[in-house]
C-alpha cells in the first residue's frame, strides 16, 4: 500500500523539506511528559541492553542513534555502555536541538532516566548521566540512506519511529530498516521502533510522510539481517497523534549473516 501525502501524491524522502521540522514543538508535544507509550518502550528495552552487557565480558563500545531527531532516550539507553554514541540525524533543525542538548540535556529527560535505573544494570551505574552523555555523545549529521559506507561499525544501536516516519515509499522503509541494520557489527543489540499504520503527521504546521506499515512488514524488513529478535505490539492505546493504529517494537541482535535481499 502506498500511502500519500494531504495532496494526494506520493511523497519520497528526498522530497520532504527536513530543515522545516520543528524540534521544540516535537518535544513539547511527546516529550516533555513521560507518556504511557514510553513508559511501555523503556522497560524493555532497559532490560534488552541491560541484561546483554551485564552477560558480555568486554570493554565500552560504541553505538549510533539512527534519525535521533528530537528524542533523547534511545542515547539515554545506550550510554552506560558506550564510550562514543553517534546522534545520526538528517534535519538541521533536529541536528541543532541535538547539539544544544550535549553539554547538559533539559530536565524533561531526567524521567526518562528514572526509568532506565529501575534496572540494577542502570541503577548501579556511578556516574552522572549528565556527565556521561556530555562524554561520549557525538551529533553527526546524515542521511539514512548513506550509512551503507559505515557497514558493521557499530556494536549496539537503535532507530525510533524513522524508517516509516521519513517516506511513503515502502521500497524507501525497508531500505533504511536494511540501512541501520547493516550498520551494526555482528551481534549487536538492537531496538528499533515503529508507528503502526500512519497516515502522516505533523510537527507544527508542517506536514511530514508515513509508511503505512504493521507487524508483518516490520518482520519482513528485519529478518534478513536479525539473528533472534523479537516484534512487539505495544498493549498501550494511541494517545500522541492522530492517524496511527499504535506502535510496534523490535528488538535482538544483529544476525552474523545476511539472507539473500533483493537490490532496490
Amino acid at each position: 500500500m502506498t500511502v500519500r501525502s494531504p495532496g494526494g501524491h506520493q511523497v519520497k524522502n528526498a522530497d520532504v523539506a527536513w530543515g522545516a521540522f520543528d524540534p521544540i514543538a516535537y518535544v513539547d508535544h511527546n516529550y516533555r511528559d513521560l507518556q504511557s507509550e514510553d513508559a511501555e518502550i523503556l522497560p524493555i528495552v532497559r532490560d534488552h541492553f541491560g541484561g546483554h552487557f551485564r552477560k558480555q565480558d568486554v570493554g565500552p563500545v560504541s553505538g549510533i542513534d539512527v534519525g535521533a531527531g528530537a528524542n533523547l532516550y534511545p542515547a539515554l539507553s545506550m550510554i552506560p555502555w558506550c564510550d562514543e554514541v553517534t546522534l545520526f540525524e538528517r534535519s538541521p533543525s533536529n541536528v541543532e536541538y541535538l547539539e544544544s542538548q550535549v553539554d547538559s540535556y533539559d530536565e524533561n529527560w531526567d524521567q526518562f532516566w528514572s526509568v532506565l535505573r529501575e534496572n540494577k544494570a542502570y541503577g548501579g551505574f556511578a556516574v552522572d548521566p549528565r556527565q556521561q552523555f556530555r562524554k561520549v555523545v557525538k551529533v553527526e549529521q546524515g542521511n539514512i540512506f548513506g550509512l551503507e559506507r559505515f557497514g558493521g561499525r557499530w556494536s549496539v544501536g537503535t532507530m525510533f519511529f524513522v524508517a516509516e516516519s521519513m517516506t511513503s515509499s515502502r521500497d524507501e522503509f525497508s531500505l533504511g530498516v536494511e540501512r541501520f541494520m547493516r550498520a551494526l557489527a555482528p551481534g549487536a543489540p538492537f531496538a528499533a521502533a515503529f508507528m503502526e499504520h500512519s497516515k502522516g503527521y505533523y510537527t507544527g504546521k508542517k506536514f511530514f510522510p508515513a509508511c503505512d506499515v504493521g507487524e508483518s512488514e516490520v518482520r519482513a524488513s528485519l529478518e534478513p539481517f536479525a539473528g533472534d529478535f523479537e516484534v512487539y505490539r505495544l498493549k498501550t492505546e494511541p494517545n500522541l497523534r492522530a492517524g496511527y493504529s499504535g506502535m510496534i517494537l523490535s528488538y535482538g541482535w544483529r544476525g552474523n549473516s545476511d539472507a539473500a535481499v533483493p537490490i532496490l
